[in-house]
């Protein structure tokens, strides 16, 4: 193949790089070269990388023709490789923020952040109605629950009756892999115990979430959308994640479903169905994180858990109509999630408002008990979002070729929203270059691959017959990376932490559309065998990766509806440990767009009392 060997990249220092608005960088946009496959042709795909004749000189085309080989393999760069994406603890000195005791019990953590809200839990259910949407809030839960007008077990009833009717209706909305009645109904008789003794746990108390099936929720198996990978790990116990909510008292309402083993983000599933969008329930939901975000999108949890690999948390957040939010790597604990991809992946939260956002975010945060690290632990800051003065002078860093390179409806509708943002809150706008972004895709693309294959390995032999087609084509081509390879990418991470660093001390933000378009429809052949559709994938994917490759914290917030109904999110990337700033600006900019937000086609009020 030496003949077939295309040139690599000469990657000049970062320090020569012109990131000012003006810059002659090329803006690289994705070229992907796949077609669209499920059904036969996905079988077909599957046996010719299977196959000792042609999949080794198939692999090798697909890496040559979608730039791989340029990007990586024979690229040239002196940057030291960065094998994970610790940030050493900056204080930020943000505004209008609290600093939070980091030994405090998540319930203590859940009651300061209550504390930093606008006060909102006076009125009762029928006075706190709006004319306008509005999804029931995790005050809203609480507050019903102290006043008497509803019960945990009502509300457990109600959730389960909902399930149960979603999974009847002409098009079935497949919102879990896992659920168990009798489990939600104990939990839920134990919280209303605690409310008729006026001693309830914390706010979360009775709260419904649900976890996506990458995360340890006992007595659940944790199936990462397989149908064997609970065979092998089985689970034990609790994430921390998870056990942090339930010490708060939260019901635990099943296992999500999501894309098998998280490799593709439209959210199908061959093996527990395709969730569908409320939206719209003939399109995707997004995924990897789709039962999740669809299962918020309809009111059935005011928030629910997700992990975000490869914007497996803000894309269906985004597509789905709802807020998306993943902190800095390290911020959550990673202990009882999945293996898949150690330094890519980062619990992450979905929830119908930045308040519930936030409260879930202070329940589950921290480092773990054993934690015995010699580095510092991160200072914890809560933002004050009661406060009657907004945060000023933010600057975010838009890159306008980059920004612009997505769907005519949702360059629009992010501008607008950006632009009113700024108009309300004297914020400016600074244009940037952000060089290589299409490099830093492929570099995250090779990482997760490396990652999820040594992971699975062991086991391919003996279950790939288990796989669906779209799972079994992306885990074939997951292996088709070597050492080589793996290091140039952790190379180009270490380098393009260095960009965004520079691109930080211009601004505190770099302001994006969330997915470059709306849902797309789920094909019919999809859900017998999966589709793996790279070319939408990447146009969905393309504003995620610096969250996960770089360890960044980000957020979605929905703003807007494309002409046939679709949610639009516009998304927020933030300097390491600046949760408080990305929730601030996050608010803000929720707070304008809130009362022009639609209902979901499939929307159930487990709180209404009728």
């Amino acid at each position: 193949m030496g003949l077939l060997k295309a040139a690599g990249v000469v990657y000049k220092p970062v320090e020569e790089l012109d990131l000012g608005p003006d810059s002659n960088e090329l803006y690289v946009k994705a070229n992907i070269k796949a077609p669209r496959m499920s059904g036969f042709l996905a079988k077909m795909v599957a046996w010719i990388l299977e196959s000792m004749m042609f999949g080794t000189l198939a692999l090798y085309i697909l890496k040559r023709v979608n730039r791989i080989h340029k990007f990586i393999s024979n690229a040239t760069l002196g940057e030291p490789p960065m094998f994970v994406p610790s940030h050493p603890f900056v204080d930020l000195n943000e505004q209008q923020v609290i600093e939070i005791n980091p030994d405090a019990s998540p319930a203590e953590k859940v009651q300061q952040a209550m504390d930093c809200l606008p006060l909102t839990l006076e009125s009762s259910l029928d006075t706190s109605k709006h004319s306008c949407f509005r999804r029931w809030t995790i005050a809203d839960y609480s507050r019903a629950y102290r006043s008497g007008e509803i019960t945990p077990l009502k509300v457990a009833e109600r959730f389960i009756d909902a399930v149960r009717e979603s999974s009847r209706r002409p098009l079935p909305m497949f919102f879990f892999i896992n659920y168990d009645a009798e489990d939600i109904l104990r939990q839920a008789t134990e919280s209303t115990f605690r409310y008729e003794r006026g001693a309830p746990i914390s706010v979360l108390d009775g709260i419904p979430i649900a976890v996506k099936d990458e995360i340890d929720c006992y007595p659940y198996p944790t199936t990462g959308g397989t149908k064997w990978l609970h065979k092998v790990r089985p689970c034990t116990g609790d994430a921390c994640c998870v056990a942090r909510l339930r010490s708060c008292g939260a019901i635990l309402v099943g296992k999500t479903n999501m894309h098998e083993l998280g490799v593709t983000p439209s959210g199908t599933n061959p093996h527990y169905g395709a969730p569908r969008n409320p939206y719209d329930p003939s399109k995707i939901s997004g995924g990897s994180s789709s039962g999740s975000a669809a299962i918020v999108s309809a009111g059935l949890c005011p928030a629910a858990l997700g992990v975000d690999g490869g914007g497996s948390v803000r894309m269906p957040a985004s597509l789905s109509g709802v807020i998306g939010f993943k902190p800095t790597f390290g911020r959550i604990p990673h202990s009882g999630v999945l293996p898949l991809n150690w330094t890519v992946g980062m619990v992450g939260i979905l929830a119908g408002t930045l308040e519930d956002a936030f409260v879930v975010y202070a329940a589950i945060s921290g480092q773990l008990p054993s934690d015995e690290s010699t580095t510092l632990p991160p200072k914890v800051h809560f933002p004050l979002l009661n406060s009657t003065n907004s945060i000023s002078n933010i600057k975010l860093a838009r890159y306008g070729a980059w920004f612009n390179d997505c769907n005519e409806e949702v360059r629009l509708c992010c501008s607008e929203a950006l632009q009113l943002l700024c108009e309300r809150y004297s914020w400016k706008t600074v244009e940037v270059t952000i060089p290589e972004i299409e490099v830093m895709r492929s570099a995250h693309y090779v990482t997760i691959s490396c990652e999820c294959n040594t992971s699975l390995s062991s086991y391919l032999e003996k279950y790939r017959s288990e796989f669906g087609w779209d799972a079994r084509i992306v885990v074939d081509i997951y292996g088709a990376f070597d050492s080589n390879e793996y290091i140039k990418a952790q190379k180009l991470r270490y380098r393009h932490m260095q960009i965004h660093n520079k691109i930080f001390t211009k601004a505190d933000v770099i302001v994006t559309p969330t997915t470059g378009m709306t849902a797309y429809p789920i094909s019919k052949a999809s859900l017998k065998t999966g589709e793996l559709d790279y070319v939408n994938g990447a146009k969905i994917l393309q504003y995620q990766i610096a969250g996960n490759f770089l360890g960044l914290p980000a957020v979605t917030v929905p703003v807007g509806y494309d002409k046939a109904g679709l949610p639009i999110g516009l998304q927020f990337i933030g300097k390491p440990w600046s949760e408080p700033t990305l929730m601030h600006i996050a608010f803000a900019m929720q707070a304008l767009c809130i009362t022009d937000y639609r209902k979901p086609k499939v929307f159930y009020d487990i709180l209404d009392k009728k």
